[in-house]
């Protein structure tokens, strides 16, 4: 039986309006949260791999500007994180069969899980797998194919995470309580600091 084949979306147009910062840019142990991603992405061994750009879209792809991914620019960033998403899809060659999506404000995010996604998609692509935390059903997720269309559209500003609600019978669930700290306000980051040092792991300038 044939593997099936996923690409990578890092998903980092955004403009950290609310944070007065680009969050893409902050450094966890020297290194910046996109390039983490991207390099925790790559790992999973995608067929393609693309960086998806917005605000301060060339300090941003400098990060990570030596790693194997292609850069898009999302022209609507603005509009929210579906744009940036239908951005992503739409630049997918037809040769894979997911997308494992990834945001760059999840600095708990690791690779165990990600390579956890990505074995639970392989088992039924047909199904999605995605991260449940908070509640919800949510990003780091792979994506099946099938859903590309509706994802590309670009509808609204809330990513996959409704497509993820309306068709939760279609979805692998794997906890990451962890997952729910993200960095979208200054009080997220700070409470992010503060916990990070307890662990030895801070965000640094």
């Amino acid at each position: 039986m044939t593997t099936p084949r996923h690409a990578l979306l890092v998903l980092a147009a955004g403009g950290s309006r609310r944070l007065g910062e680009t969050k893409q840019l902050l450094r966890l142990d020297g290194e910046s949260l996109v390039r983490r991603a991207a390099r925790l992405g790559l790992a999973t061994a995608p067929g393609e791999a693309w960086l998806v750009c917005g605000a301060n879209a060339d300090a941003v792809h400098a990060e990570a500007a030596d790693l194997p991914l292609r850069r898009v620019d999302c022209a609507d960033w603005q509009a929210g994180l579906g744009a940036s998403l239908a951005t992503g899809v739409k630049a997918l060659g037809k040769h894979v069969d997911g997308a494992l999506v990834l945001l760059c404000d999840q600095p708990a995010l690791d690779l165990a899980h990600l390579l956890a996604l990505r074995e639970a998609w392989r088992g039924d692509p047909r199904r999605a797998a995605a991260s449940a935390y908070a509640g919800v059903l949510g990003v780091p997720a792979l994506l099946p194919r099938a859903w590309f269309a509706a994802l590309a559209s670009g509808a609204n500003d809330r990513g996959a995470r409704d497509l993820l609600r309306r068709h939760a019978g279609q979805v692998h669930a794997l906890p990451a309580n962890a997952l729910a700290q993200d960095l979208d306000t200054p009080a997220q980051r700070q409470a992010w600091l503060t916990l990070a040092s307890l662990g030895g792991n801070s965000p640094r300038e």
